[in-house]
C-alpha cells in the first residue's frame, strides 16, 4: 500500500481521494500523536485549524474540527487564512498542534490536509507515519464533558497582520503596488497589510468564490500581473498562490522576478545588515546557477539541498540559518516564520525597494540568470539514474565542456516514469545543445524494456 503522506501533507481530489470520512478520521489520528500523547498534565489538547477558500474546505474544515472535538481537541477555527499565518498563530496561541486545508497552487477540485506540530513547525516523515498508522486503531472516545469544544478564532486575521508589520525595517509610504492574491487565502490579509504599511495597493485575483483559486492567475499564471502592472504604473507586482506560502514579483516593466532572484535582493540586504547567520544562504539543486555565483561575489556561501521546501526548512533548522528558498517563491525567514510565508516575502522585498530608492528592476539585476534548459525524458528506468555507468560517463564528459558558468542535474521524477535534465550554461544555445545530447544519452541508457 502507498503512503497516504506526499511531500506536503494529504493531497487530493476531494471528494474523490480527499473524503469527508478520511478528513475526520485523520483528523482523530492526529489528535492521538500530536494531541494526547503529548499532553500530559491532563488537560485537553488544543488545535488551530484554518483553510483556503476553495468550496470543498468547508465541508473538509467541518470534518476536521468534528474529528478534532470528538477525539477530545479543543478547536479554535481560523476560517480562512494563509498556510503560513496558520503556523504562525499555533505558536502565538500555544496550541498543541494545527491543521492547514488547502492544495496550494493546485486548481479547485483538488484539496489538502497538512498537519503541524507545536510551535508551528511541519512534521518529520516518522511522526506522519505515526498518525497514518493510527489510522487503523482506536480512536480516542471521550463522554460528556471530556468531549473538545469548536471556538471561533475572532481576532486570528488581526494577530497575523500585526506580526507580519512588526518585521518591517521600514514603511512602504509612496510604493504603488499590485498584489495578485489568486483567488486564495491572502485575499483579505495581503491588502491589508500592504496598506497598513504605507503602499498604495491595487488588487487582482482577490474575489475567491470557492471555485476560481489559482485560475488563471497567482504565482503560476503571471500574465495578468504583467499587464496590471504595467497598465497602471505601479512600481511592481506581487503574486501569491492559492494558500499564500510563495511569492513571485513583477518589475516596473513587466519582467519577473522568480524566487531565487528575490533570495538575492534579500540574502545582500541581510548580510549587509550583519544578520545573515554564517552568511549562508539555503536553496535547492534547482536554483539556477546565477544565485550561486551572484552570492559567491557577495560574500554569501549557499548551502544546497534536495527539492522541496522540507529540506530546506531541515537544513536551516540544523545550522540556525537566517534565510533559504526556491526558484519556485517559497521563502523562509528563519527568525519571523516556521514555514513560507508569501506576504512576509513580499513585504520585506517591498520594504528593499522602499529602504534603497531603488527600482526592483535594478535590485533584480543583483544575480545573472544564465539560459536555462529542462527536458522530460517519458518512459525510461528512472531508478537507473545515478548507478548506470555510461550516463554517468556523458554527464561527466557535459561538465567537463560547460565548464564553472554551466551545470548538469539529471533528476527522477518522484510521481513520473520520468527522468528531469536540467542543462544551465552562459549560452542558450549551448544549454540547448547539451541538454538535447543528454536527453538522447538518457533515452539509450535508460530505455525500458
Amino acid at each position: 500500500m502507498s503512503r497516504l503522506f506526499g511531500t506536503d501533507g494529504v493531497r487530493g481530489l476531494a471528494n474523490g481521494l480527499l473524503t469527508a470520512e478520511l478528513a475526520l478520521e485523520l483528523a482523530q489520528a492526529a489528535a492521538a500523536v500530536l494531541g494526547h500523547q503529548n499532553v500530559t498534565d491532563g488537560r485537553r489538547p488544543t488545535a488551530v485549524i484554518a483553510r483556503d477558500p476553495r468550496a470543498s474546505g468547508e465541508f473538509l474544515g467541518a470534518a476536521v474540527g468534528a474529528g478534532l472535538a470528538s477525539a477530545g481537541v479543543d478547536v479554535y477555527d481560523a476560517g480562512v487564512l494563509p498556510t503560513p499565518a496558520a503556523a504562525y498563530l499555533i505558536a502565538d496561541l500555544k496550541a498543541d498542534f494545527g491543521v492547514m486545508i488547502s492544495a496550494s497552487h493546485n486548481a479547485a477540485p483538488d484539496n489538502g490536509i497538512k498537519f503541524f506540530a507545536r510551535g508551528g513547525q511541519k512534521l518529520d516523515d516518522a511522526v506522519e507515519d505515526a498518525i497514518e498508522a493510527q489510522l487503523s486503531k482506536e480512536k480516542p472516545r471521550p463522554l460528556g464533558g471530556d468531549v473538545g469544544r469548536i471556538s471561533r478564532f475572532a481576532d486570528a486575521e488581526d494577530r497575523y497582520i500585526v506580526h507580519l508589520l512588526s518585521t518591517m525595517p521600514s514603511r512602504l509610504d509612496g510604493l504603488r503596488v499590485v498584489i495578485d492574491c489568486a483567488h486564495g487565502a491572502a485575499s483579505g490579509c495581503s491588502p491589508q497589510v500592504f496598506k497598513d504599511a504605507g503602499a498604495e495597493v491595487l488588487v487582482i485575483g482577490g474575489e475567491p468564490d470557492g471555485l476560481n483559486i489559482n485560475d488563471e492567475v497567482g504565482s503560476t499564471h503571471l500574465d495578468q500581473l504583467q499587464k496590471a502592472v504595467v497598465g497602471h504604473g505601479a512600481d511592481f507586482g506581487i503574486a501569491h498562490d492559492g494558500d499564500a506560502d510563495r511569492c513571485l514579483a513583477v518589475d516596473h516593466l513587466g519582467n519577473e522576478v522568480d524566487g531565487d532572484q528575490i533570495m538575492a535582493i534579500l540574502a545582500v540586504a541581510l548580510h549587509d545588515a550583519g544578520t545573515l547567520k554564517d552568511e549562508v544562504l539555503v536553496a535547492t539543486v534547482m536554483s539556477n546557477l546565477g544565485l550561486k555565483l551572484a552570492m559567491s561575489d557577495a560574500g554569501i556561501r549557499v548551502e544546497e539541498t534536495a527539492v522541496g521546501d522540507r529540506y530546506v526548512l531541515e537544513a536551516m533548522r540544523k545550522g540556525g540559518y537566517s534565510l533559504g528558498g526556491e526558484q519556485s517563491g517559497h521563502l523562509i525567514f528563519n527568525e519571523y516564520a516556521t514555514t513560507g510565508d508569501g506576504v512576509l516575502t513580499g513585504l520585506q522585498l517591498a520594504a528593499q525597494v522602499a529602504a534603497t530608492g531603488k527600482p526592483l528592476a535594478e535590485l533584480a539585476q543583483r544575480m545573472t540568470k544564465l539560459p536555462q534548459v529542462l527536458i522530460n525524458v517519458t518512459d525510461v528506468d528512472k531508478t537507473r539514474v545515478s548507478s548506470h555507468d555510461g550516463l554517468r560517463d556523458v554527464v561527466q564528459a557535459a561538465e567537463e565542456q560547460l565548464g564553472a558558468t554551466g551545470r548538469v542535474l539529471l533528476r527522477p521524477s518522484g510521481t513520473e516514469p520520468l527522468v528531469r535534465v536540467m542543462v544551465e550554461a552562459a549560452e542558450l544555445s549551448t544549454a540547448e545543445s547539451v541538454a538535447n545530447d543528454l536527453a538522447s544519452a538518457v533515452q539509450t541508457h535508460l530505455a525500458l524494456a
